[in-house]
């Protein structure tokens, strides 16, 4: 089941951990009603820390573009995967070893700030490849640098890597994410990485609630802590992992269908249209049983759904309250053997616009 509340979520957790892409913005475009209820969120006590697997820019830029959207936002709430990714390096090599960068400034200032030296080859004049390579994802990646990360993987470089996300939403639509660009050096080596710095692992949010001392409150509990995002498999699995309960918000790649078939390790705390729900207390969803499963009717406030002919039925397919109510029952078909890929699903709309 969700989780139900009697207070808004921005009043029962002290910090929001708070993905980007798909959920504050698409590329340079900003979701619909993010930045008022963050705001509004932040004006309620709550510290906002913002999680993006993007290793690609630098944090004072990202706080900067935030800033842009009329958020008061300091460069230190914006935990990027390059941050995690060179203290991840660095505690599997030793000081001052060699580095080879596949990744933008970004992650090549941090690689140098945590005390490793970076080589601009796979492999040098001697035929030796460094102790480590490290790679993230940005635009202006080429195929020769995949190759220079091949050539040190295959010689027995350590391959550590900023996040596995296979696609990134952008302005014009889905592109290939890091996850994709990884899995070249994969297919080119037959070699995985050996540590991934970004969601679903959870050290992002780990290192975020460490970084919200700078609130001058102290280290955030797990417990007192909300992960957020747009993705089941990065941003409400590295909460699940770590312990944390979850938003999901249907701004991003996460749609209904996915939501409702998704197993224990995906499925969030709570579920909103957008960052609205931040500021809302979360209706419950209960069970009126019908002699099993297949015969029980789950209702959230006025809304209800119910398995009949194979297929998950709901009264609304334009209401939230009845995704949550097809979620519980999704789940619980799952739980009890039922395979959801050959069950009918609502189709549901709903404006993610807010328009």
């Amino acid at each position: 089941m969700l989780k139900p509340t009697n207070t808004p979520l921005s009043r029962r957790y002290r910090l929001a951990l708070l993905d980007l892409d798909g959920v504050v913005y698409y590329g340079k475009k900003p979701v619909a009603h993010a930045a008022d209820a963050i705001r509004d969120a932040e004006g309620r006590g709550m510290t906002i820390e913002y999680t993006t697997n993007n290793s690609s820019r630098m944090q004072e830029t990202v706080a900067e573009q935030l800033r842009g959207f009329g958020l008061d936002v300091d460069a230190w709430q914006v935990i990027t995967s390059s941050v995690v990714a060179a203290r991840m390096v660095a505690r599997h090599v030793e000081e001052g070893a060699d580095v080879f960068v596949v990744g933008a400034d970004h992650l090549r200032d941090e690689v140098r700030k945590a005390g490793l030296r970076i080589v601009d080859a796979g492999v040098d004049d001697a035929g030796a490849a460094p102790t480590a390579v490290v790679q993230g994802w940005y635009p202006q990646m080429t195929w020769q640098q995949l190759a220079e990360a091949s050539f040190a993987v295959e010689r027995g470089a350590r391959y550590f890597v900023t996040n596995r996300d296979l696609t990134i939403p952008r302005e014009h639509g889905v592109a290939p994410g890091c996850g994709s660009m990884i899995q070249a050096v994969v297919n080119a080596t037959g070699v995985g990485p050996v540590a991934s710095a970004g969601k679903p692992e959870p050290a992002m949010y780990d290192e975020a609630r460490m970084l919200a001392a700078h609130d001058g409150e102290g280290m955030v509990s797990v417990t007192d802590s909300l992960a957020i995002g747009d993705r089941l498999d990065t941003d409400i699995e590295a909460g699940n992992r770590g312990g944390y309960d979850s938003l999901l918000v249907l701004t991003g790649v996460t749609d209904p269908d996915l939501l409702i078939r998704a197993p224990k390790e995906l499925r969030p705390t709570y579920v909103s249209l957008d960052l609205r729900g931040l500021n809302e207390a979360q209706p419950a969803v209960t069970c009126e049983r019908g002699g099993g499963v297949r015969g029980d009717v789950f209702r959230c406030r006025d809304a209800k759904a119910w398995f009949a002919d194979d297929a998950i039925a709901v009264d609304d397919v334009t209401s939230v309250d009845a995704l949550r109510a097809a979620c519980a029952l999704g789940w619980a078909l799952r739980d009890d053997g039922v395979d959801l890929d050959g069950v009918m699903l609502p189709s549901f709309s709903f404006d993610v616009d807010g328009a």
